[in-house]
């Protein structure tokens, strides 16, 4: 299933929540590594919490962290026209709030 994306490309929607794009500068070589990179460190979190090893834990959470922010999905914002960054945060508190009004009245938010 596909989320809806903002019209500026920097964020994905999911249950009205803005999430921030894989940024769009990063050739497919690089994103599908790092894409991969990050699926790994997730399953290593899952067996962490499985084992409950808390030291194990520790390291994958970080390895999500750095891949995330190579991906350019955390830190510092990749666009650089100085508009602030409203990651994780709820469409309908941000100026995309009419935006997402619109795909909730024709039916295209997910929720």
């Amino acid at each position: 299933m596909r989320y809806p994306v903002t019209p500026d490309g920097r964020y994905f929607v999911v249950r009205g929540r803005l999430w921030r794009c894989t940024d769009p500068r990063l050739d497919e070589p690089t994103r599908t590594r790092l894409s991969r990179e990050l699926g790994q460190a997730r399953s290593a979190v899952k067996r962490a919490l499985q084992s409950g090893d808390a030291a194990a834990l520790a390291q994958a959470r970080a390895r999500v962290d750095a891949a995330k922010v190579a991906l350019g999905e955390r830190g510092p914002a990749w666009w650089s026209d100085g508009a602030p960054d409203f990651n994780r945060r709820l469409a309908r508190n941000t100026p995309y709030r009419d935006w997402y009004a619109a795909l909730e009245r024709a039916g295209a938010a997910v929720s």
